[in-house]
């Protein structure tokens, strides 16, 4: 603990950091995995090849794949724009599914009743489809922010700074305290990025809240 409170401000930096590294890509691989995932929903001969070719996205090793963006982005090896696309190609990886998932589990008779209401296919999506399938994206949302929360700290072998350079620096130098603090300090990202997601789809299905309290 002696460790960690004397370098609580350099802890504080690199954990913005890593908060900056895997957040960002959670927002735009879910921008990106919707849109996906729609349109896997809507034409039946492409859904399998885009959830199959999404899925081999995250057998990439990362370590691989950090190494290989520098190259298609032409960026330099310690850009941490090269993390985050990679990070976001996972995200979209392990997203496509659960939006697939998510859209395909809302109830025949609830589409066909609002399509008699007169809503259009776009408005049916946004104001029907997406709120329902919520609860199924946030879920495959939570596990990649766990996923993407630990992947990151891979970075720090090609010299991206974040919380792995604790974990890195921690067990070269044999010191208890450096590793003890990264790994409290990733434990404690992802479950504040757990808390979040829960949080916002908590606040996007007030529904479900009501549905709790008529059961009750």
């Amino acid at each position: 603990m002696e460790w960690i409170l004397d370098h609580l401000d350099d802890i504080k930096s690199l954990g913005l950091q890593h908060v900056w590294l895997s957040g960002v890509p959670l927002l735009l691989g879910l921008v990106i995995a919707i849109p996906v995932g729609w349109l896997a929903t809507r034409t039946r001969w492409l859904r399998g090849i885009l959830i199959t070719g999404s899925g081999l996205l995250y057998t990439i090793p990362s370590l691989a794949l950090f190494v290989l963006m520098p190259l298609v982005l032409g960026t330099s090896i310690l850009d941490p724009l090269n993390v985050v696309v990679a990070m976001t190609i996972y995200t979209i990886a392990l997203l496509v599914r659960s939006v697939v998932d998510g859209l395909t589990s809302v109830p025949d008779e609830v589409a066909r009743s609002a399509t008699a209401m007169g809503y259009t296919s776009v408005r049916r999506f946004f104001g029907v489809d997406l709120p329902l399938a919520v609860p199924v994206i946030a879920a495959g949302l939570r596990v990649a922010a766990v996923s993407s929360v630990s992947m990151v700290s891979i970075a720090s072998l090609i010299g991206v700074d974040q919380l792995g350079d604790l974990l890195i620096d921690g067990f070269n130098r044999k010191i208890a305290g450096e590793l003890l603090a990264g790994i409290l300090a990733s434990v404690l990202l992802a479950v504040a990025f757990d808390l979040l997601i829960r949080l916002a789809e908590h606040t996007l299905t007030p529904w479900r809240r009501v549905q709790q309290g008529a059961s009750a």
